[in-house]
């Protein structure tokens, strides 16, 4: 099985990185919480967003692919639930 290519979410992971690293400057500067706990949130959700791109090529492509095979298809279904539990 080939797997689907994801490169085009790292500039989205660039950007979160340069975020957290923000965070940390603004905690060793002692920023207000506030705005310390703003970034925190903006950084969970741009990691959302990347999640669930990914979620969704996977079950367009690797989930699709599944479905010839119904063992396969019960198995990427499990594999997707146990994912979104953690």
């Amino acid at each position: 099985m080939k797997h689907p290519c994801h490169k085009e979410e790292i500039p989205s992971l660039k950007r979160v990185e340069g975020q957290v690293r923000g965070i940390a400057k603004m905690i060793d500067e002692d920023k207000y919480c506030i705005d310390i706990l703003n970034q925190i949130k903006a950084v969970k959700n741009a990691i959302t967003s990347v999640e669930g791109r990914i979620l969704k090529k996977h079950l367009k492509e690797c989930v699709k692919e599944a479905l010839s095979d119904e063992k396969d298809f019960d198995d990427k279904v499990e594999e997707v639930l146990k994912t979104l539990r953690r």
